[in-house]
């Protein structure tokens, strides 16, 4: 049995965001390493608990006799070197900080490695999305306030030029 007042000590030890991060993070991978998709999943530190519940019954998109996404169809031998921000969680995707506001990014913009691009809404929380490498953003895959899943891409970089 684990000793909830040292398990709650170290969530404090963290600190709230960072053990939140980390439950996410925890919920993401699980549903990542499923064979099929889950309908639930729930992850416990101490006090602090995650859980997501997937809506039973939704038709999964499969690429059968609709037409592909436009992610899914082959790009030109030139477009081998760019690199898809992907989602790290299922939820809402928001290009902007607010309504009204300026994207994080346009078609154009470099980024860096670790650079802010996007949000995630997920159970009321808004999640972070950074580039993992840097690059140009070449396109925008998914409209403002669109839901995603996860490993979804968002965004195409494209290697700067002169670096």
């Amino acid at each position: 049995m684990t000793d909830t007042g040292s398990v709650d000590a170290a969530v404090a030890e963290l600190g709230a965001q960072a053990a939140l991060e980390t439950l996410v993070r925890s919920v993401v991978d699980i549903a990542g390493a499923a064979p099929q998709p889950p309908s639930r999943v729930s992850v416990r530190f101490g006090c602090a608990s995650v859980e997501v519940e997937w809506p039973q019954g939704k038709p999964v998109v499969t690429g059968g006799d609709e037409n592909p996404p436009p992610t899914v169809s082959p790009q030109p031998a030139a477009a081998d070197d760019r690199r898809a921000v992907r989602a790290p969680l299922v939820g809402t995707f928001y290009r902007t900080p607010g309504p009204g506001e300026s994207p994080f990014v346009e078609v154009g913009d470099l980024v860096a490695a670790g650079q802010q691009v996007a949000i995630i809404e997920a159970m009321k929380l808004m999640n972070i999305v950074e580039a993992d490498t840097s690059g140009r953003v070449v396109e925008v895959l998914v409209a403002d306030a669109e839901p995603v899943d996860f490993d979804q891409p968002l965004f195409l970089l494209a290697p700067a030029e002169g670096r």
